[in-house]
C-alpha cells in the first residue's frame, strides 16, 4: 500500500499571490494604526492574513501531521491507497485565536486614547482632578473587553475539546455535554453585562397571558447553555464527504455577517451596531481561516478538517450570536443541522443500530455515492412499534427499507441528512452532493433570515432592525 504524502511546497503562482495579499493587508494594518484605528477595516486586513497564513501553514504541515500519525485514507475514492492528514481545522482554530488576539487593540484604540493620559492623548487638556489620577480608566469599556476576552476562552476551550478528540477519539457520550463547560465564560459575561433572561409573546397570545413579557430567569441560561452543547455538535454530525463541514460553516457565518450589515448599514443610529460590530469582528477571521482550509479539503480533499474545525466552528457562531445578542437568529440559520440532529435521534439514541461511521456508501463500479444502511438480520428485527415507525417513514419518503422475500427488513438508510438527500435523488457524485447541500443551506439560511425580519412581525409588534438609537 502506497505511503506517498502531498507536496507541502506551494507553488510560484501561489507565493506571488499571498505574498502580495499579506504585503497590502500589513499596509492596511499600518494605515489603520495612522489613523483612528479603524477596527473593521483592520478586522478585514487580519482576516486577509489569516487565509494567507492558514493556506501556508495547511500545506506545509500536512506531511509533519501524517509522520506523527494524524492521517486518514479517502474511502469515497478508487484510489484511495494514499494517506491525507487529519485534524488541519486544528491549525485554522490556532491561527484564528492568534488573529483575534492581535486584533484586541484596534477595536478599543478610541477607549485607550481617551482613558490614559499618554499615548496620543498628551494635548488634551484635562481638569485637575484627573491630572491627578492620571488614568481615566473608568472610561474604559471594561466590560466590552470582558466579553472580548470571555469569548476567546470560550474558543481556545472549544479548541483543546477537538484537538483532544482527534487524539484520543473520544466517544460520543463523553463529549457531547464538554462544550457546556467551555460557554460558562460567556454565560457569565452575558449574566453580568447583559442580564435579560425575558421573551416578547407572540400577539396573539399575549391578551391570555395579560403581559407582553415572560421572564424565564435561570431556564433561560438552560437554554443558552443547550445552545452551546448543540450547535458545535450539529456541525460535527453533518458530516461525512468532502467539504461539507467547512462550506456549510461559510455559508452560516456569510449569513451572519450579512445579518449584521443589516444594523450596521442602517441610515440611522440603531442600538444594536456595536453587537453586530463584536459579530463582524470574529466572523470575519473565521472566514478568512475556513475560505483557506474549504480550498484544501474541497473535492476530490488533500487534507481532512478533523472534528476539531466543527467544534471551533460551532462555538464561534454561539459566542458571535449569544454575546451579540441574537441566539434566535441563529436557530433560524441552522434548521438544517437542526433537521439532521432530529431526524438522527433514533440511531443517537440507540433506538436502531447506528454503525460508527453513517458516511454515504461509495460505490467503486459507478463512482457515485449512495445511501449507506443499517443491516438487520433475521433473528434480530425490529421490535414490531420500531418496525411500524420505519415502515411509516418509507412511505414518506424519509427512508429506504429493503425486504426479503418474507418482508422482514433486510437494510434500512442511515438516519442523516446525506443518506436521505440520495434517497431523494439518487447516486450522485460526492462533489455534486456537497454542491446541492451547500445550496440548500444557503436557501434555507436565506428564508429563515427573511423569516426573522419580515414574517415575525406577522405575529410581533415590530422588528428589532425597524428600532432606532434614542441618541
Amino acid at each position: 500500500m502506497s505511503n506517498t504524502m502531498p507536496s507541502a511546497a506551494l507553488s510560484r503562482n501561489e507565493t506571488l499571490y499571498l505574498s502580495a495579499l499579506v504585503l497590502v493587508c500589513a499596509a492596511v494594518l499600518v494605515r489603520a494604526f495612522d489613523g483612528e484605528g479603524e477596527p473593521l477595516v483592520a478586522s478585514l486586513a487580519l482576516s486577509g492574513l489569516a487565509f494567507a497564513s492558514s493556506y501556508s501553514m495547511i500545506r506545509w504541515l500536512g506531511p509533519t501531521f501524517i509522520k506523527a500519525g494524524l492521517k486518514g485514507r479517502d474511502l469515497s475514492k478508487v484510489n484511495n491507497s494514499h494517506y491525507l492528514p487529519e485534524c488541519m481545522g486544528g491549525i485554522c482554530a490556532i491561527v484564528y485565536l492568534l488573529i483575534i488576539i492581535a486584533f484586541i487593540p484596534f477595536p478599543f484604540y478610541k477607549d485607550i486614547v481617551v482613558a490614559t493620559s499618554g499615548g496620543g492623548n498628551r494635548d488634551v487638556v484635562m481638569n485637575v482632578e484627573f491630572v491627578q489620577k492620571g488614568r481615566l480608566l473608568h472610561r474604559f469599556p471594561h466590560s466590552k473587553l470582558a466579553s472580548f476576552l470571555s469569548a476567546i476562552i470560550s474558543l481556545q476551550s472549544i479548541t483543546l475539546l477537538g484537538i483532544g478528540d482527534d487524539l484520543f477519539d473520544i466517544r460520543w457520550r463523553h463529549k457531547f455535554f464538554i462544550p457546556a463547560f467551555a460557554s460558562i465564560p460567556l454565560l457569565v459575561i452575558y449574566f453580568i453585562d447583559f442580564g435579560v433572561t425575558s421573551i416578547v409573546l407572540p400577539t396573539f397570545l399575549q391578551p391570555y397571558i395579560g403581559r407582553e413579557l415572560v421572564d424565564l430567569g435561570i431556564l433561560y441560561y438552560g437554554y443558552m447553555a443547550a445552545f452551546c452543547i448543540f450547535s458545535p455538535n450539529s456541525i460535527n454530525i453533518l458530516a461525512g464527504i468532502n467539504g461539507i463541514e467547512v462550506s456549510q460553516s461559510i455559508v452560516i457565518a456569510l449569513l451572519l455577517a450579512f445579518n449584521d450589515a443589516l444594523y450596521i448599514l442602517t441610515p440611522y443610529p440603531h442600538p444594536a451596531t456595536d453587537s453586530h460590530l463584536f459579530s463582524l469582528f470574529f466572523l470575519l477571521p473565521f472566514l478568512g481561516v475556513s475560505f483557506a482550509l474549504l480550498i484544501h479539503n474541497w473535492y476530490p480533499a488533500r487534507v481532512f478538517v478533523g472534528d476539531t474545525y466543527c467544534y471551533f466552528a460551532g462555538m464561534v457562531f454561539v459566542v458571535v450570536s449569544i454575546l451579540g445578542h441574537f441566539s434566535k437568529t441563529l436557530i433560524l440559520l441552522l434548521v438544517p443541522q437542526v433537521f439532521n440532529f432530529v431526524y438522527s435521534t433514533p440511531q443517537l439514541f440507540g433506538l436502531i443500530p447506528c454503525p460508527r461511521h453513517r458516511l454515504p456508501h461509495f460505490n467503486a463500479r459507478t463512482g457515485l455515492l449512495e445511501p449507506s444502511v443499517t443491516k438487520w438480520e433475521k433473528d434480530k428485527q425490529p421490535r414490531p412499534i420500531i418496525e411500524r415507525a420505519l415502515r411509516l417513514l418509507a412511505q414518506f419518503k424519509l427512508l429506504r427499507i429493503k425486504e426479503d422475500k418474507e418482508g422482514r427488513i433486510e437494510e434500512t438508510s442511515n438516519f442523516t441528512i446525506l443518506n436521505l438527500w440520495l434517497v431523494w435523488r439518487g447516486p450522485m457524485r460526492e462533489d455534486t452532493l456537497a454542491k446541492e447541500i451547500t445550496v440548500m443551506q444557503m436557501l434555507v439560511g436565506l428564508f429563515g433570515l427573511f423569516v426573522r425580519h419580515k414574517l415575525a412581525l406577522l405575529i410581533f409588534r415590530e422588528d428589532n432592525l425597524s428600532i432606532r438609537s434614542a441618541v
